[in-house]
């Protein structure tokens, strides 16, 4: 399939794009994407605003697996199929692609609806799409009570593989693989690793979206991220839109690396020598860029106020960056 849509793309581009679009819709579908999770990949394919209505439940997502909260002027293209219906939300004209885009979201809502009878699983108790008499349902059929204490964990594609209870999960850049924590232990792979905040059985798709925020925060130094230990942080990241990031995280995204280095060493030592030692540097040399990215920040990383603004800048330019 890859090697044809590397063909296509040399011969016709959009063809190519349209083979893209249905082998990701296959990869969702094979793997039993939810409801949720297939608007949250529509979007993403389409960059806009998708929504279903399936048995008088309206769902809608953003680009980012958000619900929007503003009501987009005109719906660009539709697709009624009886006790569902699944739209894509454009201004003006539908882009080139939305029909094959809204054409597998169909089918997957569908396919879905055609076997909504049959007992469900992870898919149906992490998704908030889902009604809670459906979730609660669900739960008793897996024999877990709504109270239990659970989290969910998050990953990506390929770093579950071994799991039965894994499903997909799209978000704006690529697919990760989701599962429910029964036992509240950390995983002992090597990561990255988006563990969510526990909460009871009944209230995971809010577990799951504190997972998602986890994950985008790992890098090769945090490679686990827990966010029941980001405090109200989590509160920054739930508001944060990285196609309009503060200053503070513009400053932050314009220095080089080895800045970024100098400067995380000088918020986090314990004075401006352990700092020296940390980077090898001289004493002068380190006060030096110290000046010099005070001025350039517009505050001072040693500060306690300072520390704090570089600590939230640099997790959203993380968040921006994932």
């Amino acid at each position: 399939m890859q090697r044809l849509a590397g063909n296509l793309r040399t011969i016709d581009p959009e063809a190519s794009e349209s083979l893209r679009i249905v082998s990701y819709f296959d990869v969702l579908i094979s793997r039993g994407a939810s409801v949720d999770a297939l608007l949250r990949g529509a979007a993403v394919m389409a960059s806009a605003v998708v929504g279903a209505t399936v048995r008088g439940r309206t769902i809608r997502r953003d680009a980012d697996g958000r619900t929007p909260r503003e009501e987009t002027p005109t719906t660009s293209s539709r697709i009624d199929g009886g006790e569902w219906t699944a739209w894509i939300e454009r201004p003006g004209v539908p882009a080139p692609l939305d029909d094959v885009i809204l054409e597998r979201l169909a089918l997957g809502i569908a396919l879905i609806e055609s076997r909504r009878r049959l007992p469900g699983g992870v898919e149906v108790i992490i998704d908030a799409g889902m009604g809670e008499a459906e979730r609660v349902a669900v739960l008793a059929r897996m024999r877990i009570d709504p109270g239990a204490l659970v989290r969910v964990i998050a990953s990506p594609a390929g770093a579950l593989s071994g799991a039965d209870d894994a499903v997909i999960l799209p978000t704006r850049r690529a697919l990760v693989r989701v599962r429910l924590d029964r036992e509240l232990v950390p995983p002992q792979k090597p990561g990255p690793w988006g563990l969510g905040t526990v909460v009871r059985a009944d209230r995971a798709p809010e577990s799951l979206e504190t997972a998602l925020i986890a994950l985008r925060l790992t890098d090769e130094r945090d490679r686990v991220v827990d966010a029941s230990e980001l405090g109200s942080f989590l509160l920054l990241a739930r508001a944060f839109d990285p196609d309009h990031p503060p200053a503070d995280v513009v400053a932050l995204s314009a220095l080089d690396e080895r800045s970024r280095h100098v400067l995380r060493a000088l918020a986090e030592a314990e004075s401006m020598r352990s700092a020296s030692a940390a980077l090898g540097m001289h004493h002068s040399s380190v006060q030096a860029r110290h000046e010099a990215l005070t001025q350039t920040l517009g505050y001072d990383p040693r500060t306690p106020l300072g520390r704090a603004r570089y600590v939230a800048a640099a997790l959203l330019m993380r968040l921006a960056e994932s």
